[in-house]
This record gives structure tokens, C-alpha cells and sequence, in this order.
């Protein structure tokens, strides 16, 4: 998939205002500090399409981007870690559980969990959260540019190893990547691509 066209269409807290156009719509979320914001504009080829920041936290919106006018690429504030009172971390939370509860055209979610960290308990209960809750998600392992090829086997296999003690018969689908070295782009946009090609597909029956 080439990204032509990627636009910002709106911020708010309110999934009842989202966007009401009938497209299909991929959110990315995962722990304050995980990547999250290089990895879109990575994945868009636009250098400050989503805000990056060394402050965690940054992300407090739910924010919809259009690509190439035919599906919704959809920024989610961090889970975990952010520098906000406890008051607005509930607020966060309540609409972000709202989001994936209510979202009739979320597709697929992309979980983001920094490769460099041993499995962390906030991800692997967020995972379970979705899983329990049938919302299709893939993993992103994110600044694999940090560690050596055996290193990223070991991680990965240690993450994919948790999960499958847990509640999970299969492990979900999962891709490996750098925002500063462009790794997994080509992968993850071809997996967008092909979830898009089923759904207007699915639209014309």
C-alpha cells in the first residue's frame, strides 16, 4: 500500500462524535512512551502527522486521521505511566473502554509494547482485557533499532511465551519494528491492505 493522502479529521472524548462515515478503522494504542506517535508518522511518511514528545502522556484525545480517503487510522492515548492527575487518568480510561466497546467500525487494533522490556503485567492485562472482550488486536513490537537479532528472538518468544500461559490457546499476530530505521512499514501496511481489500469487498455482497 502506497499512503498518498493522510489528514487529520478530528480530536475528542466522545466515540459518539467520532467520525460517522462508514470506513474501516485501525487504532493504535499501547503505554505512554512506547513509540506510538513515531510509529505513525513512520507508517505515513509525514514527520509530525501525530505529536511526538519526550513528555509521557502527550496523547489525551482520540484522534482520527484519514488515509488515502478510504479508512481511519485512529491515535488512542497511552495506558499506564502518563503525568496527569488521577481524576483525568479515569477520564482517559473511561473513554478509551469506550471506544473499543462501542466503535462499530474498528476492524483491528495494533497493541504497541516496547521490545526492549521484559512482558509487562499492564500489557499482558490490557491484551487479556481485549481478548475478553473480542476485540480483534495484533501486537507491535516497537524500537527493535535498540537490540541485537538474537536479542528481539528472545524478547519476542518471551512475550509470545506469556501469553500462550495464559488465557490464549493461539498467540495473536504480531510485527517487529523501527520508526527510525522504517523496519516492519512495508508488513504492517500490506496487512492494513489486505483487512481492507475483505471489508469492501464484504461491503459489495
Amino acid at each position: 500500500m502506497k499512503i498518498k493522502t493522510a489528514d487529520f479529521v478530528m480530536s475528542n472524548s466522545d466515540v459518539a462524535k467520532c467520525p460517522n462515515e462508514p470506513l474501516p478503522e485501525y487504532a493504535f494504542i499501547g503505554r505512554s512512551n512506547v513509540g506510538k506517535s513515531s510509529l505513525i508518522n513512520m507508517l505515513t511518511e509525514r514527520k509530525s502527522l501525530a505529536k511526538t514528545s519526550g513528555r509521557p502522556g502527550k496523547t489525551q484525545l482520540i484522534n482520527h486521521f484519514k488515509i488515502n480517503s478510504n479508512w481511519f487510522l485512529v491515535d488512542l492515548p497511552g495506558y499506564g505511566y502518563a503525568k496527569v492527575s488521577k481524576k483525568d487518568k479515569r477520564t482517559f480510561q473511561k473513554y478509551i473502554t469506550n471506544y473499543f466497546l462501542q466503535r462499530q467500525q474498528l476492524v483491528c487494533s495494533f497493541v504497541l509494547v516496547d521490545i526492549r522490556h521484559e512482558p509487562q503485567t499492564i500489557d499482558l492485562e490490557f491484551m487479556e482485557w481485549m481478548g475478553e472482550n473480542q476485540i480483534p488486536f495484533c501486537i507491535i513490537f516497537t524500537k527493535a533499532d535498540k537490540l541485537k537479532p538474537k536479542a528481539i528472538e528472545r524478547n519476542v518468544d518471551a512475550y509470545i511465551g506469556q501469553l500462550l500461559s495464559g488465557i490464549w490457546e493461539e498467540a495473536p499476530h504480531y510485527f517487529i519494528t523501527s520508526s527510525s530505521k522504517g523496519v516492519g512499514r512495508d508488513e504492517l501496511l500490506s496487512y492494513i491492505d489486505s483487512i481492507n481489500n475483505e471489508f469492501f469487498e464484504a461491503q459489495k455482497n
